[in-house]
C-alpha cells in the first residue's frame, strides 16, 4: 500500500496571528503530516453584509459579531501567506491553502502549490471551479452536503477546463461531525462511481474515525490542527492537538504496515511458531519394531514438526519401523 497523504488543516485555527500559524506548521512537521492547510480569503469577498454565521461558529466566537466580522478578524495577508510558504518550504512541509475567493485564486496560483484543496461549500461555485481548473493543476475536493449528481457535475466542469487529476474526500460538514452521520462507507460508493482516488475529512471528534478510513482506501486524510481546543474560534473544538495529531499519524502508518498485499499465506512473522502451535502424529504408548499403528497407540499432540495429522489416515494400518517410546514422533 501506498503511503497515505496527511493534511494537517490548519484553515483558521491561528486567529489571524502570524506566529500561532508558524508554530502550527512547526508542530504538523513534527506530528508527521504530509502537508500543512490554511485557508485564503478576503472577508469582503467572500461573505456579503447578510451572510448568518453557522451554528457551531455561534457557539464558538462572540455570538454578537456577524459572519464578516468573525472572518475579518481570521485573515492573514497575502504577505503573511508568502511568508508561511517559505516556512514550509524551509520545514520541508507541504504548503496548501484553500482560496475562498477569486482573488485568492490567483494569488495562490502565482505563490505556487502543489494542489488546489477545494472546500465542499465550493462545489456549486461554476466561475470559481473553472477558474480553478484552468490554472491545470491537480485538485483535491471535499465532498460534504453534496450529493452524487452535484460531484459528478462540478468533477465535469473541472475536466473540461483543464484539469488533469482529480482526488475527492469524502466529508460530513458539521463541527464537530456526528458519528452517525459520518457515512465512512459512502468513501468507497465516491471510488466505484468516479474511479478517483479517494480519501477522508475527518470532522468527527478524536482520530479512529480517520485510521478507520485509511482501513478503507482511504488515500489521503485531512484533519483539523490547534494549539490548544480552549482557544477561542469557530473550529477549535473540532480539532487535535499536535500530541493527538502525532498519535493519529502513528496509528494511520501502523494500519497501512498491517493492511499488507491480500494474498493469505504464512508471514515470516508467524512462520516460527508453526511447529509450536501445530500437532504431528506421536506414539501414544510405547512402541515396539513390527507393531501396527492402531488408534490404541498413536495419537496427536503437539509439537508441529512431525508427521501432520492431516496423514492420519495414511498412517493408521502402517507398520513401525522401529521402537518408539511414548511422546516421540512417528516416522515412517
Amino acid at each position: 500500500m501506498s503511503k497515505t497523504f496527511i493534511i494537517a488543516e490548519v484553515g483558521v485555527n491561528h486567529n489571524g496571528d502570524m506566529e500561532t500559524a508558524k508554530q502550527l506548521i512547526s508542530r504538523a512537521k513534527q506530528a508527521g503530516a504530509d502537508a500543512v492547510k490554511f485557508q485564503t480569503f478576503i472577508a469582503d469577498n467572500l461573505v456579503s453584509k447578510f451572510a448568518l454565521k453557522a451554528d457551531y461558529q455561534v457557539k464558538n466566537t462572540d455570538a454578537a459579531e456577524s459572519s464578516k466580522s468573525m472572518l475579518r478578524k481570521l485573515e492573514i495577508s497575502y504577505d503573511g501567506f508568502r511568508q508561511l510558504k517559505k516556512v514550509c518550504d524551509q520545514e520541508q512541509i507541504c504548503f496548501l491553502s484553500t482560496p475562498f475567493d477569486m482573488e485568492s485564486v490567483e494569488f495562490l496560483a502565482e505563490i505556487g502549490m502543489r494542489y488546489w484543496k477545494i472546500p465542499s461549500g465550493e462545489i456549486t461555485n461554476l466561475p470559481y471551479l473553472i477558474k480553478i481548473a484552468n490554472t491545470h493543476m491537480p485538485v483535491i475536493m471535499s465532498t460534504g452536503m453534496c450529493t452524487i449528481d452535484e460531484i459528478g457535475t462540478a468533477i465535469a466542469v473541472l475536466k473540461e477546463h483543464g484539469t488533469g487529476e482529480v482526488s475527492l474526500l469524502h466529508c460530513t460538514t458539521e463541527y464537530p461531525a456526528p458519528y452517525e452521520d459520518v457515512n465512512l462507507v459512502a468513501m468507497k460508493t465516491l471510488r466505484d462511481k468516479f474511479r478517483l482516488q479517494v480519501g477522508y475529512s475527518d470532522h468527527t471528534k478524536g482520530i479512529e474515525v480517520a485510521i478507520a478510513a485509511v482501513a478503507l482506501g482511504a488515500t489521503m486524510i485531512e484533519k483539523h490542527l490547534t494549539l490548544d481546543k480552549n482557544m477561542t474560534g469557530p473550529d477549535h473544538k473540532a480539532s487535535l492537538e499536535p500530541a493527538e495529531l502525532a498519535e493519529m499519524v502513528s496509528a494511520i502508518r501502523n494500519i497501512e504496515a498491517a493492511i499488507g498485499d491480500g494474498v493469505k499465506r504464512p508471514m515470516p512473522a508467524e512462520l516460527k511458531n508453526m511447529a509450536v502451535a501445530r500437532k504431528s502424529i506421536i506414539a501414544k504408548t510405547p512402541i515396539s519394531a513390527g507393531d501396527v499403528f492402531t488408534e490404541s497407540n498413536i495419537t496427536v499432540k503437539r509439537p508441529g514438526n512431525g508427521i501432520s495429522p492431516m496423514k492420519w489416515f495414511e498412517v493408521l494400518g502402517k507398520t513401525a519401523g522401529r521402537d518408539f517410546q511414548e511422546d516421540e514422533l512417528i516416522q515412517l
